[in-house]
């Protein structure tokens, strides 16, 4: 059995423990997420995998069951540990009995004020968490016995790593603002205005996406437009206009969302076609 994003809504909604990072942690973190499969054992003894599309930032993922198999396009790890998953590529996660998994999904980690981390350099596979997080903090995430507990640790430790480093590293700052900018101006704002009001050439710009998200400026802008815009379809379709999305026309954001959809290999034929169908 293969749940897919924004189609199997209840298993996504139901079977994961979610809590949006509270406003002093964005937009450097955007949810925290746990899973929650106990009760689908039984229905499914021989396992289940999960299937997700791209998106921005990245993923920290803290194993707290047994080994599990994460696959990024066509390449599949068996997770033992704890690791880094980089979210601009299609992934599918294959839970079998005894997975549970506790995960932070990132825009910007508050790392890169006390280390020396260019995420450009971690896209390509799934990479070990020792680095990226202070050991302690995941041991304590791992000895918490709820959901609830483990955001308030994470939480509670970057909230100290970015008040600390306040008003410094400027690149990361400028990169979380202009996610936050291209969303409030409806996704309108063109790259070289952003670069402008940053004081910046668009080129310095897509060097500190790179290093700040793993990807480069027009990829993540396009990527967090796009997934607004499906979210807001599959959740609100009476009210869904293209417009509101900065797509200047019907066409342009069918495109869009056949080239979205459609790069992942799931258990959906043709998906644009599905989801437009609801």
């Amino acid at each position: 059995m293969q749940h897919v994003e924004f189609f199997h809504i209840d298993h996504f909604e139901h079977r994961y423990h979610r809590r949006k990072a509270k406003k002093s942690l964005w937009p450097f973190i955007d949810f925290f997420w746990e899973t929650d499969f106990e009760s689908l054992w039984p229905q499914y003894p021989e396992g289940f995998s999960d299937a997700l599309f791209p998106n921005i930032g990245y993923t920290y993922l803290i194993n707290l069951g047994s080994p599990f198999v994460m696959q990024l396009e066509e390449s599949r790890h068996e997770i033992k540990s704890d690791g880094f998953l980089p979210r601009f590529k299609n992934m599918v996660c294959h839970h079998s009995v005894g997975n549970r998994i506790f995960g932070v999904k990132f825009n910007v980690s508050p790392i890169v004020f006390e280390k020396k981390v260019n995420f450009f350099e971690y896209r390509e596979f799934i990479y070990p968490l020792a680095y990226l997080i202070d050991p302690t903090v995941v041991q304590k995430v791992k000895q918490a016995d709820s959901f609830n507990k483990r955001v308030e640790i994470i939480s509670h430790y970057y909230e100290k790593i970015i008040e600390k480093h306040a008003g410094t590293l400027n690149y990361v700052h400028v990169v979380t603002n202009c996610l936050q900018t291209f969303a409030d101006s409806q996704f309108q704002i063109s790259i070289e205005a952003l670069a402008d009001q940053n004081q910046i050439s668009t080129r310095t710009l897509q060097r500190y996406f790179e290093a700040a998200t793993s990807i480069n400026t027009k990829q993540a802008l396009q990527l967090m437009r796009i997934r607004r815009a499906v979210e807001e379809l599959v959740h609100r379709p009476d009210h869904f206009q293209h417009t509101d999305f900065g797509y200047y026309d019907y066409s342009h954001f069918y495109k869009h969302l056949k080239a979205f959809l459609n790069s992942h290999t799931t258990a959906i034929a043709q998906p644009h076609l599905q989801l437009l169908k609801r």
